[in-house]
């Protein structure tokens, strides 16, 4: 899916030479960036990151379950 994002002009180019300088286009650091935006937010970022995500969840919920009342 394409989607338009405009930057202003000192921020295109900071993000360029910021490519240029690690070998990336503009798409991987776009893609790094919304990753890391997802992640700080808890949101899976692909079906293998939910299904990681479900398993710790049911795991500590299963460790929460046995742990006797006080």
């Amino acid at each position: 899916m394409r989607k338009l994002i405009a930057f202003d002009d000192e921020t295109y180019v900071a993000l360029v030479q910021l490519g240029r300088n690690r070998m990336a286009t503009l798409q991987d650091l776009a893609d790094e960036a919304f990753a890391d935006l997802l992640k700080k937010h808890g949101v899976p970022i692909d079906l293998n990151d939910a299904l990681k995500r479900s398993v710790r969840e049911m795991s500590a919920a299963k460790r929460a379950a046995k742990r006797p009342a006080r």
